[in-house]
């Protein structure tokens, strides 16, 4: 079966967090291309399950 919007937003936040805890290259306030890769792909997953839910809730 396959993921739901909602795991697969929290599995790419999972992702990002944990490549932040281990690359030295990655900071708060700047990511390199891996980092800021997983980032995006996260942020772009968050906007659309939560535009869903808003539009679920009316």
């Amino acid at each position: 079966m396959a993921d739901s919007p909602y795991d697969r937003y929290m599995k790419a936040e999972a992702a990002s967090r944990a490549h932040g805890e281990t690359c030295t290259r990655c900071s708060p306030n700047a990511r390199c291309g891996d980092g800021q890769r997983l980032y995006e792909s996260f942020t772009r997953l968050q906007d659309a399950y939560l535009a869903k839910q808003k539009e679920l809730r009316g």
